[in-house]
């Protein structure tokens, strides 16, 4: 099984009413749970840890990842609200205000033997539950039992308006991609982190025992590092875009898939992986996330639109 720990939330994302003024239409989403949702609908064993309220948004999100085939027997009910977050598009780029004092999501807490590590093939953390002092704690916490057999994947997917010490917090971005296989981000994520040439930090972070480093580019496709087989590039498809929300979580969904259905996704195996291999997988990522951006909100593909072949 592959699972995803982190956020869950309702996102309220931008639309036009009859009278052609904005409005906005809940959906369900939360960059960790789309990459569950998004692995479960190609058809990956796939579960969720994480705080789910059961309030009515929670119970949205309860049953939208059911209904897309994810696993929540390892997730915490509360009755503590769920986190909102509101989007605006500005210049292409989505921005998030959040709603998230004492939710869910932020009092989640991980339960130690709860989760059968021998039994996970890799576990994808980050985001918006990296960001507070308790949901990193939490995080660090499992993924100090998972690593013993347990591939780390790692997006941190910055949301700057939620950081108060940025000092601090790439500090703790750091540590997790130092405890990390495989590290994800956008351009726009590692400028913020790093401000520096991509292929310098790709080789530290390959140094400290990264495997695979994956900078998506938007319209300009992904670029990728690894430890054996070098850098690669693969192009973004060409698609009419409704908008990019949870396009970077598809694109995540589909390499971890991609690189289980190899039979790549455990750790020495994904350190042995081959750049015809790596490529096979990148550009079916890239493809799934082109197709989540031809519809609005986070809604990343079923294995019935598109085609993964080895």
């Amino acid at each position: 099984m592959l699972i995803a720990c982190g956020d869950a939330l309702i996102d309220f994302v931008p639309t036009r009413n009859t009278g052609g003024r904005e409005a906005v239409m809940p959906a369900v989403g939360g960059s960790c749970l789309n990459v569950a949702i998004g692995m479960a609908r190609l058809g990956a064993p796939t579960g969720f840890v994480g705080g789910v309220s059961t309030d009515m948004f929670g119970r949205m999100i309860a049953d939208h990842a059911t209904a897309s085939n994810v696993e929540l027997g390892l997730a915490t009910r509360s009755d503590h609200q769920t986190t909102l977050a509101f989007v605006r598009i500005v210049a292409g780029e989505s921005h998030y205000a959040f709603y998230d004092a004492e939710t869910a999501t932020r009092n989640w807490t991980y339960r130690r033997g709860a989760i059968p590590f021998a039994s996970i093939e890799a576990v994808h953390i980050g985001s918006t539950t990296l960001v507070n002092d308790q949901g990193a704690a939490e995080t660090k916490a499992l993924i100090a039992d998972a690593r013993a057999s347990s591939t780390i994947s790692f997006d941190p997917n910055c949301r700057p308006n939620l950081v108060k010490n940025k000092p601090a917090y790439l500090a703790r971005m750091a540590e997790f991609a130092g405890h990390a296989d495989l590290i994800k981000m956008s351009d726009v994520d590692f400028a913020y982190l790093f401000g520096e040439e991509p292929h310098e930090r790709a080789k530290v972070l390959l140094g400290q025992g990264t495997s695979l480093v994956v900078i998506t580019r938007g319209n300009n496709g992904a670029i990728a590092w690894h430890a054996s087989a070098g850098q690669i590039e693969v192009q973004a498809p060409k698609v009419e875009i409704a908008d990019t929300i949870g396009a970077g979580d598809s694109f995540q969904a589909a390499l971890l898939f991609a690189l289980h259905k190899q039979g790549r996704i455990g750790r020495q195996q994904l350190k042995d992986t081959g750049a015809d291999e790596l490529r096979r997988a990148l550009s079916f990522a890239a493809k799934c996330a082109g197709l989540t951006c031809t519809r609005p909100g986070a809604d990343p593909p079923w294995s019935h639109e598109v085609t993964w072949s080895v």
